[in-house]
C-alpha cells in the first residue's frame, strides 16, 4: 500500500443517486485520489450487489461500507492479509467470503434481522411487507425501480428491508419505540424501511482504521465528506470533515465545520473538489 496520510470516508449516496447520474467532477476526484494514493472508502445504505455496478462504473477499488453501517467490505488482497489474520480478538466477529469481498461483519445476518422484525410485528400488532416477500410484479410497484435494481434491493446481506402496510402514524411510534427497547436499529428510505441489529458506522470505521494503520505502520488521519442530509451518521466518527452543501458560496450556515479540523464547501462551485483536494492533501 502506498504512503498517505489521510483516509477519506465518503457518504455517497447522494453523490451517486440510486438510478441517477453522479454529481460533476466526482470521477475526476477519485481519479486524483487514486494517482495520489489516498485511498477514500464509500459508505451507502445500499447492499454489495446493489453497489457493484455504480463501484465498477466509477472506478471506485477501495473497502466499502454497505447497509448503513452492517459491514466492511474489502476487495480481494487488498490489504495482503489471509482472513484470518483481519480477527482482533475473541469479541470480533469472524470474517466472511461474500462474493468477491472479504466482509468484516459488524451486524448480525440477514435472518437475525428479519427474525426480530417478525417477532416485532406479531407482539405489537403493527402490519410489516417484506420487500423478500413481494412477486417480482409487486416488488416494482413499492419500490418504483426497474425490475433488475428493484430485485438488487431485496438482496440482502444483514439487514431487512420493509415497509408499513395500513397503520397509523402512532401505532408506527409505537413500533419503533418498541423496537429500540430490544436493541433492534432502524432507518427510513424514503417509504421503505430497513432493520437490523448490530450496524454501527463507527465500529466499521474503527476496524477499518485498524487495519489501515497496520499497513501502513502509522496511524492515517480519518477524514469525512458528506451532503448536509448524511453527515451525522459519519462526522461524528472522523478527525476531519469536508461538509458539501447546495447552498451559494456568499450563504455562511453556523452548521458547517470550519478551521483546521473541517470545511464547508458548496457543489455549485466549480472548483469544489480542487478544494477538497487541497484539504485533504494540503502540501500537493
Amino acid at each position: 500500500m502506498r504512503q498517505t496520510s489521510s483516509v477519506l470516508y465518503i457518504a455517497i449516496d447522494t453523490l451517486i443517486p440510486q438510478g441517477g447520474s453522479a454529481i460533476h467532477g466526482l470521477d475526476e476526484f477519485t481519479a486524483a485520489l487514486d494517482h495520489r494514493g489516498i485511498p477514500a472508502v464509500w459508505l451507502t445504505a445500499r447492499s454489495r450487489l446493489q453497489f457493484d455496478d455504480p463501484r465498477r462504473k466509477h472506478g471506485h477499488m477501495h473497502p466499502f461500507i454497505a447497509e448503513d453501517g452492517c459491514a466492511v467490505y474489502l476487495p480481494e488482497d487488498y490489504f495482503h492479509l489471509r482472513p484470518h489474520s483481519i480477527a482482533s480478538g475473541p469479541q470480533k466477529a469472524p470474517t466472511l467470503r461474500l462474493g468477491r469481498f472479504t466482509a468484516l461483519p459488524v451486524a448480525e445476518r440477514v435472518p437475525a434481522a428479519a427474525d426480530g422484525l417478525e417477532a416485532l410485528s406479531e407482539d405489537t400488532g403493527v402490519s410489516v411487507v417484506t420487500l423478500r416477500s413481494l412477486s417480482p410484479r409487486e416488488l416494482v410497484l413499492n419500490t418504483g425501480l426497474p425490475q433488475r435494481e428493484a430485485e438488487l434491493t431485496r438482496q440482502r446481506d444483514f439487514d431487512d428491508i420493509f415497509f408499513f402496510a395500513g397503520v397509523s402514524d402512532d401505532e408506527i411510534k409505537r413500533f419503533l419505540a418498541e423496537g429500540r427497547d430490544r436493541k433492534l436499529q432502524f432507518r427510513q428510505h424514503g417509504g421503505l424501511w430497513s432493520i437490523s441489529i448490530g450496524a454501527s458506522v463507527q465500529l466499521c470505521i474503527r476496524e477499518l482504521s485498524k487495519l489501515y494503520d497496520r499497513a501502513l505502520r502509522y496511524h492515517a488521519r480519518t477524514i469525512a465528506i458528506a451532503t448536509p442530509d448524511l453527515a451525522p451518521a459519519l462526522f461524528p466518527f472522523c478527525e476531519r470533515k469536508i461538509l458539501l452543501t447546495d447552498r451559494k458560496s456568499n450563504q455562511v450556515s453556523h452548521d458547517q465545520p470550519d478551521g483546521a479540523h473541517g470545511q464547508g464547501l458548496t457543489l455549485q462551485d466549480p472548483d469544489v473538489w480542487d478544494s477538497v483536494l487541497k484539504f485533504v492533501a494540503p502540501t500537493v
